[in-house]
């Protein structure tokens, strides 16, 4: 069941959610005054390493009807791939690395390797979703305007195709992405403004034709009798970013665990609850280092949503304070693999498919462990 009272929710006053919000504002105070030449280094490093892993994919594939070079250079291409769009793209767009004041690693200036233009991205990821979280009718992350996820969403015939929906979406979620901003919904409402509407798809245009044209044009064209090959090399590399991309972000919005609001939630939310619905929505996930790195940390989706300006490397540091604060306040704090993360979003996609009234249980979410077990359930299990 959707929440439409966060306080109410996690058992909370509102004194306790104003000392919350106090001791989330100190957290982030302590991080940003703490950044470095260390912090700018990586970035840096990162964004080399990137450029250079590309490159260097980019000539393997010169002998791409070679089997070896082709598989070598498809999986060079395909991590460069994820590095520029989750590691990279993502948290410079979020403003992470502004504080260097650096024009060349700018969330005003960046733009990154997919076909959905930085400006659109801004507005739908860190303007609506960041802010309205969740909420339902307004985030349109809760089902990307053709999935139903929650309950709540109004049942219609073609939910019924939720699983081929849900596999579509996977296998070309950069075109997913890239026309997240035009808000399908609206669209589909007859309410979405048409110049603004055709603007949008101007610019989206002009964006797909460039990477249209650089990947299945320019690259295969430059290898000459290799063409075929190095398309389908490019191709086989958008796909993994694809999937990575789609498994990354699914997992830490849908699981058990990541609640969803309602827009009475809104109504005066104050800084504290605002934090409260960030950490009850977002859903962290186990990893080795380089997981995380691929993940562009955001495996520590809880830490991203309450600090998305502060460096992704930052995480597991804040991730070390923020738990406790959890487990004092007795809030829940979703952790747990990424296995058990996504069989759990992909049978909650199934589920959504038919109308509520079929699904065999009829609670208005699936079983999970009691509020006051979870925080030190989590912990132990990290």
């Amino acid at each position: 069941m959707a929440v439409s009272d966060v306080k109410e929710y996690a058992h909370l006053t509102e004194a306790q959610v104003e000392e919350l919000g106090q001791k989330f504002d100190a957290i982030r105070k302590e991080f940003a005054d703490s950044l470095g030449e260390k912090d700018a280094a990586y970035i840096r490093k990162m964004i080399s390493f990137q450029r250079r892993l590309t490159a260097a994919a980019r000539v393997t594939l010169f002998a791409s009807a070679f089997p070896p070079a082709w598989v070598a250079g498809t999986t060079m291409l395909g991590v460069a791939k994820i590095l520029e769009n989750i590691e990279i793209g993502h948290n410079v767009m979020h403003g992470q690395w502004d504080w260097m004041n650096d024009p060349e690693i700018h969330s005003s200036s960046w733009e990154w390797d997919t076909i959905q233009p930085a400006e659109q991205w801004k507005h739908s990821h860190n303007y609506i979703h960041h802010t309205l979280t969740n909420v339902i009718g307004q985030d349109n992350d809760v089902g990307y305007g053709i999935l139903r996820v929650t309950r709540e969403q109004k049942w219609r015939p073609t939910h019924l195709g939720n699983p081929v929906w849900n596999a579509l979406l996977a296998l070309f979620f950069e075109w997913g992405v890239g026309l997240h901003d035009l808000d399908i919904e609206e669209i589909r409402r007859g309410k979405k403004d048409k110049n603004l509407l055709k603007k949008q798809l101007k610019q989206i245009g002009r964006k797909a034709r460039r990477q249209v044209g650089k990947d299945y044009i320019l690259f295969p064209l430059l290898t000459g009798p290799f063409f075929v090959t190095t398309l389908t090399a490019n191709a086989t590399a958008n796909l993994i970013r694809n999937l990575w991309s789609y498994l990354v972000i699914f997992v830490n919005h849908f699981p058990d665990g990541c609640e969803h609001f309602t827009a009475e939630e809104l109504e005066d939310e104050t800084k504290g609850e605002w934090y409260l619905r960030q950490i009850l929505g977002s859903a962290n996930f186990r990893g080795r280092k380089l997981t995380h790195i691929m993940a562009g940390y955001l495996s520590y989706q809880v830490e991203h949503h309450l600090y998305p300006d502060l460096p992704s490397i930052r995480y597991p540091q804040i991730a070390e304070k923020v738990r406790p604060i959890c487990e004092e306040f007795g809030i829940p704090y979703t952790l747990g693999s990424l296995q058990r993360h996504y069989w759990e979003t992909f049978r909650t996609i199934c589920k959504m498919s038919v109308p509520n009234g079929v699904l065999w249980n009829k609670d208005p979410d699936p079983a999970r462990p009691a509020r006051a077990e979870r925080p030190a359930e989590a912990l132990a299990a990290a």
